[in-house]
């Protein structure tokens, strides 16, 4: 095996990373079904202002996130910076929680694809089409696009997102255009309406639910002109474009629901608030392509998870340390992580077959289980890259306090949103099955066992150990004094 075989390559721009981010936050689904909730049990008419004090916490955290980036260049993205700043029995940790978080980020767009596509095929033509029979389809493609060129990946999503943002756009207009300045309703941005009612708590959960997907831009480094630039640009830029379009849009859905009406409304429509909106305001024209790119955003979304999770299985295999070497190895032709998408598209499939063979109601069941478990995992993600983030960079003495500050203060907020979300786990899971509670803490327990098998790889197969984290600098390797002398 050469050292070819396992490293990706490629030529992706800003936009095009840009565009993957964007994607996976699934912005359509997220008006649809996140925004409305957040509204109803969360911050009511103050909803907008949460997604801007969200975005100032992750870009505080995006300094120190760019300034990683500037220095290594994998597609292991926060598993790289982990074992750069914490040491590799931690980074083992985050592997096994990456790999769980992104699977089942995955399966639950898998699960929404399937929904929606029932849904919408209900309303436009009246037909019953089982729901795994659009995963399974969703499936088919995503494996054959997880295996070429990730460019041609790039431009399908491009086109999707595209879609899905105008309808959004053409219902902030129409809207705008009935209501003009009331649109805009002073209430939205005020802080004293962010402890008005509701949670405040609850809503800054699901205000950086709605950003999942943005830590992705590092994924795809290897497969970028000019990493050192190209992904801190995609990363503030992810941040902002995501940020803005949400913020605008929820204010200007307080503006048309009425700001004294926002809890009351979404409360009684939830994901139907969006479409509702569209019948006061619009037509019926635009909520039925409002239907469709529910379904078109959530199989864009899937797409970009899908190759963030192959991605991540790659850069873990090909070290041999968790994974078999197996994985890490490219296509010959397209210098894609072939096997790892195989890998990723075996496991869907056999996750979403066991809940279709049950007869298992995809969104009250495999949806809102993935939901709770992959969003707690990615925070937990960026919690311990944060750390090692500040780790890494307080041993060199010519780091920013500007690094090292805005990691913390990343730190501290990823920390306050993973204590939220275990305490609020069903609420997050929509589900009051009590068995819910427990898949927190097997998360937990799986990253401590990732540690320990970092632990006993150092001990007994230190020539494994030592791969953990390589292919990340300029150096290709890891500083023998990253790894905590709690585990020496």
């Amino acid at each position: 095996m050469t050292a070819s075989d396992q490293r990706l390559s490629g030529n992706l721009s800003t936009f095009k990373i840009v565009t993957m981010v964007v994607a996976a936050a699934a912005p359509m689904g997220a008006v649809i079904g996140i925004i409305p909730i957040a509204m109803a049990i969360g911050t009511g008419s103050a909803t907008p202002l949460v997604f801007v004090i969200a975005a100032a916490l992750l870009l505080c955290f995006a300094v120190g996130y760019a300034a990683m980036s500037k220095r290594m260049s994998a597609s292991g993205g926060f598993y790289t910076y982990i074992a750069k700043g914490l040491g590799r029995s931690t980074a083992m940790a985050a592997a096994v929680i990456a790999i769980i978080a992104y699977l089942s980020l995955t399966l639950l767009l898998l699960a929404g694809v399937g929904n929606f596509g029932n849904t919408v095929t209900m309303v436009l033509t009246g037909r019953d089409v089982p729901w795994w029979v659009f995963s399974a389809v969703a499936l088919a493609l995503v494996a054959v696009l997880g295996m070429r060129e990730i460019t041609i990946a790039g431009n399908v999503l491009a086109i999707m997102l595209g879609v899905e943002i105008l309808a959004i756009v053409v219902l902030d207009i129409t809207i705008v255009a009935h209501k003009g300045l009331d649109a805009f309703p002073l209430e939205a941005m005020s802080p004293t309406g962010l402890f008005a009612a509701g949670s405040f708590g609850l809503g800054i959960m699901f205000a950086f639910t709605t950003f999942l997907g943005f830590e992705s831009a590092a994924i795809y480094a290897e497969e970028s002109k000019d990493p050192h630039r190209t992904i801190p640009r995609a990363t503030y830029a992810a941040v902002v474009l995501i940020a803005g379009f949400y913020a605008v849009t929820t204010w200007i859905m307080v503006g048309g629901i009425g700001a004294e009406n926002v809890q009351t409304e979404a409360s009684e429509k939830l994901s139907g608030l969006s479409f509702w909106l569209s019948a006061q305001y619009a037509s019926d024209l635009l909520t039925n392509v409002m239907y469709v790119t529910v379904f078109t955003s959530l199989f864009a979304a899937m797409l970009a998870l899908h190759n963030a999770t192959s991605r991540y299985i790659f850069s873990i295999g090909r070290e041999g340390a968790l994974l078999p070497m197996w994985f890490g190895v490219t296509h010959p032709e397209f210098d894609t992580p072939a096997r790892a998408s195989l890998v990723v598209t075996v496991l869907t499939s056999a996750v979403t077959l066991v809940f279709a063979l049950v007869g298992a109601d995809p969104y009250l069941t495999m949806l809102t289980i993935m939901t709770g478990l992959g969003t707690l995992g990615i925070i937990l993600l960026q919690a311990l890259a944060a750390a090692a983030i500040i780790a890494y960079f307080w041993r060199n003495s010519r780091t920013s306090t500007g690094v090292l500050v805005g990691s913390a203060i990343g730190l501290v907020a990823f920390v306050t949103i993973s204590v939220l979300i275990i305490k609020n786990f069903q609420t997050l899971a929509g589900s009051e099955s009590s068995w819910i509670n427990v898949l927190p803490w097997c998360l937990l327990v799986a990253a401590l066992i990732g540690a320990a098998r970092g632990v006993w790889l150092r001990r007994h197969r230190p020539e494994v150990f030592s791969r953990i984290g390589t292919f990340g600098d300029d150096t290709g390797t890891v500083r023998e004094d990253a790894e905590p002398s709690t585990l020496q």
